[in-house]
Formats: structure tokens, sequence, C-alpha cells
């Protein structure tokens, strides 16, 4: 889905990692959250309370998610479920667009 309708945005950005990684959130009718966000090359660690799905929609990073032995990469059009009370490290590459759905 390349467009969502009928959402509200939260005007404030979610701001990370001193301006590394940025987001807004939208707020769907039915409760559901997301944010739509860019990061910018470097490597991020984020703490998870719900589980995520986080769609990459361009860009290239290596992954790891807490518990994983190893890394494995990312790139445009494809995602990755993070669960919840959890971590996952992202090294980005190439400059990623992305879009967190919180599933729980």
């Amino acid at each position: 889905m390349s467009e969502f309708n009928n959402v509200s945005v939260v005007r404030e950005a979610n701001v990370y990692f001193e301006g590394g990684v940025t987001s807004r959130t939208l707020l769907f009718p039915n409760g559901e959250k997301k944010t739509l966000g860019i990061m910018q090359p470097g490597e991020y660690t984020f703490n998870t309370t719900g589980a995520e799905l986080m769609e990459i929609l361009a860009g290239e990073l290596e992954l790891q998610i807490a518990g994983e032995s190893g890394w494995r990469t990312v790139v445009g059009s494809e995602a990755f479920e993070v669960p919840a009370n959890s971590s996952f490290t992202m090294k980005v590459t190439k400059l990623a667009d992305y879009c967190c759905s919180f599933l729980g």
C-alpha cells in the first residue's frame, strides 16, 4: 500500500540518535498506530515493548534482533518482525525509508 487514507498525523516529529532517525506518527480510526520515517547511515539500537513490523521501503541495512546469532541484510521492499519486550540493532548502509507498524 503506497497511501494511507483517513488518518491523523501527530505534528511533532520523533527524533532519535541526534537526528539520525526521524519519523512521524500516524493514528488510524481503528486504534492502529504506525510511524513513517527515514534513517541516515549509522548504527541504531531500539527496544520494543510491543511487537513491531518494520517495512523497509527503500535503502539497505544490516539487522540483528536480540537473541539471533548473526546479522542479515534487509533491502527496500523487505520487512521484518521484532517480538515484544526485545531489541534490535540496525547498521544502515544506505539511507532507509521505513514504515513501522506497532502490533501489540
